[in-house]
Protein backbone atom coordinates (compact mmCIF):
# COMPACT_ATOMS: atom_id res chain seq x y z
CA UNK A 1 0.00 0.00 0.00
CA UNK A 2 2.89 2.49 0.68
CA UNK A 3 4.04 1.86 -2.72
CA UNK A 4 0.66 2.58 -4.44
CA UNK A 5 0.03 5.39 -1.84
CA UNK A 6 3.68 6.83 -2.98
CA UNK A 7 3.29 6.83 -6.93
CA UNK A 8 0.11 8.88 -6.52
CA UNK A 9 0.17 12.00 -8.78
CA UNK A 10 0.50 14.79 -6.71
CA UNK A 11 -2.18 17.83 -7.38
CA UNK A 12 0.07 20.73 -7.98
CA UNK A 13 -2.30 23.98 -6.10
CA UNK A 14 -3.15 26.63 -8.18
CA UNK A 15 -4.08 28.80 -4.95
CA UNK A 16 -2.31 31.49 -3.39
CA UNK A 17 0.24 30.05 -1.65
CA UNK A 18 -0.30 31.12 2.29
CA UNK A 19 -3.31 33.20 1.98
CA UNK A 20 -6.30 31.85 4.07
CA UNK A 21 -9.50 31.53 1.85
CA UNK A 22 -11.35 31.46 4.39
CA UNK A 23 -10.90 35.08 5.49
CA UNK A 24 -13.73 37.90 4.40
CA UNK A 25 -13.29 39.15 0.99
CA UNK A 26 -14.32 39.26 -2.54
CA UNK A 27 -13.30 36.72 -5.01
CA UNK A 28 -13.87 36.36 -8.90
CA UNK A 29 -14.05 32.95 -10.05
CA UNK A 30 -14.07 31.34 -12.99
CA UNK A 31 -15.53 27.09 -13.67
CA UNK A 32 -15.69 25.67 -16.57
CA UNK A 33 -16.55 22.09 -17.67
CA UNK A 34 -13.80 19.56 -18.11
CA UNK A 35 -14.71 18.95 -22.26
CA UNK A 36 -16.22 22.31 -23.92
CA UNK A 37 -18.39 19.98 -26.05
CA UNK A 38 -20.68 20.93 -23.07
CA UNK A 39 -21.79 24.72 -24.17
CA UNK A 40 -23.87 26.38 -21.29
CA UNK A 41 -25.66 28.80 -23.58
CA UNK A 42 -25.59 30.75 -27.33
CA UNK A 43 -25.23 34.85 -27.54
CA UNK A 44 -26.81 36.26 -30.21
CA UNK A 45 -26.78 39.92 -30.61
CA UNK A 46 -25.16 40.45 -26.69
CA UNK A 47 -27.98 38.49 -25.35
CA UNK A 48 -27.34 35.48 -23.42
CA UNK A 49 -29.80 32.49 -24.32
CA UNK A 50 -29.52 29.64 -21.47
CA UNK A 51 -29.76 26.00 -22.86
CA UNK A 52 -30.62 23.17 -20.41
CA UNK A 53 -27.25 23.00 -18.82
CA UNK A 54 -27.47 26.85 -18.18
CA UNK A 55 -30.19 27.40 -16.71
CA UNK A 56 -29.51 24.12 -14.21
CA UNK A 57 -26.59 26.44 -13.81
CA UNK A 58 -27.93 29.35 -13.02
CA UNK A 59 -30.99 27.65 -10.89
CA UNK A 60 -28.41 25.81 -8.72
CA UNK A 61 -26.07 29.40 -8.60
CA UNK A 62 -29.39 31.27 -6.80
CA UNK A 63 -30.14 27.98 -4.34
CA UNK A 64 -26.53 27.70 -3.21
CA UNK A 65 -27.19 31.60 -2.29
CA UNK A 66 -30.41 30.49 -0.41
CA UNK A 67 -28.72 28.11 1.43
CA UNK A 68 -25.90 29.81 2.66
CA UNK A 69 -26.23 33.49 4.45
CA UNK A 70 -22.76 33.57 5.18
CA UNK A 71 -21.69 34.56 1.42
CA UNK A 72 -22.88 37.70 -0.96
CA UNK A 73 -24.05 36.92 -4.29
CA UNK A 74 -22.86 40.31 -6.61
CA UNK A 75 -22.34 40.08 -10.17
CA UNK A 76 -22.41 36.56 -12.05
CA UNK A 77 -22.25 35.60 -15.53
CA UNK A 78 -23.06 31.69 -17.66
CA UNK A 79 -21.11 32.07 -20.91
CA UNK A 80 -21.02 29.40 -23.14
CA UNK A 81 -18.06 27.56 -21.89
CA UNK A 82 -17.33 29.05 -18.62
CA UNK A 83 -19.24 30.21 -15.71
CA UNK A 84 -18.11 33.70 -14.02
CA UNK A 85 -18.88 35.73 -10.63
CA UNK A 86 -17.72 37.77 -7.94
CA UNK A 87 -18.68 36.92 -4.48
CA UNK A 88 -17.78 37.82 -0.77
CA UNK A 89 -17.76 35.16 1.59
CA UNK A 90 -16.85 33.87 5.12
CA UNK A 91 -16.70 30.11 3.95
CA UNK A 92 -13.59 28.35 2.64
CA UNK A 93 -13.99 29.23 -1.52
CA UNK A 94 -13.18 25.60 -2.00
CA UNK A 95 -16.42 24.75 -0.01
CA UNK A 96 -18.47 26.86 -1.50
CA UNK A 97 -17.16 25.58 -5.17
CA UNK A 98 -17.71 22.24 -4.30
CA UNK A 99 -20.98 22.10 -2.96
CA UNK A 100 -22.39 23.83 -6.42
CA UNK A 101 -20.16 21.83 -8.53
CA UNK A 102 -21.96 18.63 -6.57
CA UNK A 103 -25.22 19.83 -7.09
CA UNK A 104 -25.04 21.03 -10.44
CA UNK A 105 -23.42 17.98 -11.79
CA UNK A 106 -26.27 16.17 -10.44
CA UNK A 107 -29.07 17.98 -11.56
CA UNK A 108 -27.25 18.07 -15.07
CA UNK A 109 -26.59 14.21 -15.13
CA UNK A 110 -30.37 13.62 -14.28
CA UNK A 111 -31.34 15.96 -17.36
CA UNK A 112 -29.86 13.55 -19.82
CA UNK A 113 -25.50 14.77 -19.25
CA UNK A 114 -24.25 11.27 -17.64
CA UNK A 115 -20.82 12.16 -18.82
CA UNK A 116 -20.82 15.91 -17.89
CA UNK A 117 -17.63 16.65 -15.49
CA UNK A 118 -16.11 19.86 -14.45
CA UNK A 119 -12.94 20.65 -14.81
CA UNK A 120 -11.02 19.38 -11.43
CA UNK A 121 -10.57 22.98 -10.21
CA UNK A 122 -11.35 26.49 -10.58
CA UNK A 123 -9.91 30.25 -11.43
CA UNK A 124 -10.05 32.57 -8.44
CA UNK A 125 -8.67 36.06 -8.50
CA UNK A 126 -8.66 37.80 -4.80
CA UNK A 127 -10.42 41.48 -5.79
CA UNK A 128 -9.29 44.33 -4.24
CA UNK A 129 -11.59 46.68 -3.07
CA UNK A 130 -10.46 49.23 -5.71
CA UNK A 131 -10.85 46.24 -8.48
CA UNK A 132 -14.31 45.58 -7.98
CA UNK A 133 -15.95 47.58 -9.98
CA UNK A 134 -13.90 46.73 -13.29
CA UNK A 135 -14.56 43.04 -12.36
CA UNK A 136 -18.71 44.44 -12.28
CA UNK A 137 -18.01 46.09 -15.67
CA UNK A 138 -16.08 42.93 -16.94
CA UNK A 139 -18.76 40.75 -16.01
CA UNK A 140 -21.92 42.79 -16.91
CA UNK A 141 -20.02 43.86 -20.64
CA UNK A 142 -18.76 39.72 -21.08
CA UNK A 143 -21.56 38.93 -23.70
CA UNK A 144 -21.51 41.75 -25.49
CA UNK A 145 -17.55 41.54 -26.15
CA UNK A 146 -18.08 37.54 -26.57
CA UNK A 147 -16.44 36.39 -30.14
CA UNK A 148 -16.80 32.95 -30.96
CA UNK A 149 -13.33 31.10 -30.78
Amino acid sequence: MEFLFYNMRHRKTIRLRKYDYTKEGWYFVTIEPNDRKYSFCKILNGNIILNKIGKIIDERWRWLFSRYDHIMMDEYIIMPVHFGYNHQNKLDLSHIIGAFKTTASKRIHEARYPNFKWKRSFHDRIIRQDELEIKRAYIRNNPKNWKKK
